[in-house]
């Protein structure tokens, strides 16, 4: 069923803009990063998105490229962004397929719920891989390519976590610190290039699948979160959208090295917005206790489960 063009971008954007734009994307399949690159295939641009799962990311592609009769959308199933030549090889697909790049999107990210002393090392090298190290592989891929566009632009999707801290996902919140550093060096590196490069921070983003894994399933927990929002709502796909095709486009140009938080001013109140608790889960007493959420979608609490999934 084809997704409602209002559900993805907003009305104010001109048509075209994007036209014959090359788009790469890592975890292109992902609720944020498909509808990311699915408002950019709408106003012009072609796009190759990259996934792990063959099939989902093949269907993403072909959904997607519904969106404007004779868009061009490549799904690379397969591909795992911790290893460089993975990446390497898309990339070069893209290029060749599509004509070169534009803009790059690197979006593949992993999280779950768990306390520090429930994290295996492994587990948390498994998140620093894929979201840095993967990050990494996807600039130093694209790069060849980027140079060749007049309008050489890279985004990744960040998150706030690391702004304050947060329980139960030190993980998360050290590998988006080291991606925002990342964008950081680019933007210095490579402006001189005629490069940007920007991250996205997303807060809770309804119906996605991080709000699934770290938010609680209950509405009335959804409810005491969506009030302590100070836009008193939740995020939606087209606010992340909206913002990807800002940062992308010529009302962009001159944002360079900077994070655009989108999660209406939640992060402003990051103490009292905590993933991975129920209503009346007061902190520090759940940590003191060892408790989260029993309302969450593959939580990890322990370090066995950790290991036996990553």
């Amino acid at each position: 069923m084809p997704v409602p063009e209002s559900t993805y971008l907003s009305p104010v954007w001109r048509d075209g803009i994007f036209k014959d734009k090359v788009v790469f994307v890592t975890g292109g399949a992902g609720t944020i990063c498909s509808m990311q690159t699915r408002a950019l295939v709408r106003l012009g641009a072609n796009a190759c998105i990259l996934g792990r799962s063959v099939d989902k990311t093949e269907a993403a592609a072909r959904d997607i490229a519904s969106v404007r009769p004779g868009a061009k959308v490549i799904g690379i199933g397969g591909c795992d962004v911790r290893k460089a030549q993975s990446v390497s090889e898309a990339a070069s697909r893209c290029a060749r397929e599509l004509g070169g790049i534009d803009f790059v999107i690197a979006g593949a990210a992993g999280n779950y719920v768990a306390p520090i002393e429930g994290i295996s090392p492994n587990a948390f090298k498994s998140v620093m891989d894929i979201d840095v190290l993967g990050t990494f592989n996807t600039v130093k891929a694209t790069v060849p390519h980027l140079l060749g566009s007049s309008t050489p632009r890279i985004i990744y999707v960040s998150a706030t976590f690391h702004y304050t801290g947060m329980p139960l996902q030190s993980h998360m919140s050290a590998a988006k610190a080291a991606v925002d550093s990342l964008m950081a060096s680019v933007a210095l590196e490579y402006g001189p290039r005629g490069f940007t490069s920007n991250s996205i921070a997303p807060g809770a983003i309804e119906e996605t699948e991080g709000m699934a894994r770290l938010g609680s399933s209950r509405e009335a927990e959804k409810a005491a979160f969506i009030k302590a929002v100070p836009s008193g709502r939740f995020g939606t796909v087209r606010d992340i959208a909206d913002a990807t095709v800002f940062l992308l486009s010529e009302a962009g140009s001159y944002v360079n090295g900077q994070t655009l938080i989108v999660d209406g001013a939640a992060w402003r109140r990051q103490g009292a917005i905590m993933v991975g608790v129920d209503n009346g889960m007061e902190y520090p007493d759940f940590l003191l206790a060892g408790e989260t959420s029993k309302h969450l979608k593959d939580t990890r609490k322990t370090e066995t489960s950790s290991k036996s999934k990553l």
